[in-house]
């Protein structure tokens, strides 16, 4: 199994190319434990990813409480393998109602 600084590393390229312009911050968990992984800047909102290896990786604390109070500002998930697609997807979507509400 990729570890997860791996698959992160190569998600973060993936991001770039897929949300051209976008800006994608490592967030420091030993400054504010719980702080999801990625910050992703985009023009008309953010949005903050939990990176796990695979769908089985368990939760460390604060992370679940973070995730809410991040969707509840503009928008978070946790991202895996198995469900990349989908949660890139979700977050386009995402994307593009921003941009068209302004």
């Amino acid at each position: 199994m990729k570890r997860e600084t791996n698959y992160q590393t190569e998600l973060v390229k993936r991001i770039k190319i897929r949300f051209p312009g976008c800006e994608v911050l490592k967030n420091d968990s030993g400054y504010m434990q719980g702080i999801p992984d990625l910050t992703i800047l985009m023009d008309g909102m953010y949005a903050v990813l939990e990176v796990k290896r695979s769908a089985d990786e368990d939760y460390q604390p604060n992370q679940e409480w973070y995730l809410a109070k991040f969707s509840n500002m503009s928008w978070s998930a946790t991202i895996y393998p198995e469900n990349e697609e989908a949660v890139l997807n979700e977050l386009q979507t995402k994307y593009e109602a921003s941009r068209a509400g302004r």
